[in-house]
């Protein structure tokens, strides 16, 4: 299986019932898809998410009526990620509620997938740094451990104004907040959804892959609005973000060129 690094272009069939053709020329870092409500912001994002089945197989999406032109050319999968704003009660939470009584809200169920994700991360870095010790290689091993260390300042910079510091001593995400120890589920919606979106970067560990989101912003202090793309960048600058928007606090930190109207890659199929 080959995996693609970004993607080129997006072609869609039919946006609603046979009508509205798309075609979108995208960027290999940052993408922006802006316009009025029900335009079809979301059901572009869509669209095209579905298209990529669970194990990032692109071969079959022409029976989706999506056309995804990837690089390399001859890929036949992608890594990709979701992000959407999804502070909302959890559906089942009769079901997960006997996992972990703290789980309410969808944030906290992501947040939940992804700890256990980031102990995966932590146990595949530490295997390495302990094969470049092996070796001697100080700097190599150093290396391997410098994106973790980056996303915990970021945290810690993001979070100051609280006074909230992430444990380092601890494999799970806990924080320090006036001799307090919080789990992540006790945060803001704002946080959780900032946390949410880092450690969905950080355990992508360095791979080319795409992100998508739908409107991040909503739950978010503007100032980490602004900051929002260059931090993702700074975690992983090999990424390809995919996102929509209404703010434009998203776009005032040098993307304004990086911003599409659905007006100008749709026309009548």
């Amino acid at each position: 299986m080959k995996y693609a690094d970004y993607i080129e272009r997006i072609e869609i069939d039919s946006l609603w019932s046979g009508r509205r053709h798309v075609v979108w020329s995208l960027d290999r870092s940052v993408n922006i898809l802006s316009g009025i409500n029900g335009v079809g912001k979301s059901t572009i994002l869509n669209k095209v998410v579905k298209s990529v089945d669970q194990n990032g197989d692109i071969v079959n999406h022409l029976l989706r009526g999506v056309h995804l032109t990837v690089n390399p050319a001859d890929a036949t999968h992608i890594r990709f990620d979701v992000i959407r704003s999804f502070d909302r009660p959890l559906v089942n939470a009769d079901t997960i509620s006997r996992m972990d009584m703290s789980l309410a809200t969808e944030l906290d169920w992501q947040l939940y997938k992804l700890q256990r994700k980031y102990l995966d991360y932590q146990v595949n870095i530490g295997n390495r740094i302990i094969e470049e010790l092996q070796k001697g290689d100080l700097q190599a091993a150093q290396k391997y451990s410098a994106a973790k260390t980056k996303f915990q300042d970021i945290i810690d910079d993001l979070f100051k104004d609280t006074g909230k510091t992430i444990v380092r001593s601890e494999n799970e995400i806990r924080f320090s907040q006036i001799n307090e120890t919080l789990v992540p589920y006790q945060l803001s919606s704002g946080e959780k959804q900032m946390l949410v979106i880092l450690l969905t970067v950080l355990v992508e560990d360095g791979l080319p892959y795409v992100l998508f989101m739908d409107e991040p912003e909503v739950s978010l202090h503007i100032e980490w609005q602004q900051r929002l793309i260059d931090t993702i960048l700074e975690l992983n600058p090999n990424v390809q973000i995919i996102l929509t928007t209404h703010s434009p606090a998203v776009i005032m930190n040098g993307w304004m060129d990086h911003v599409t109207e659905v007006s100008d890659i749709t026309d009548n199929a």
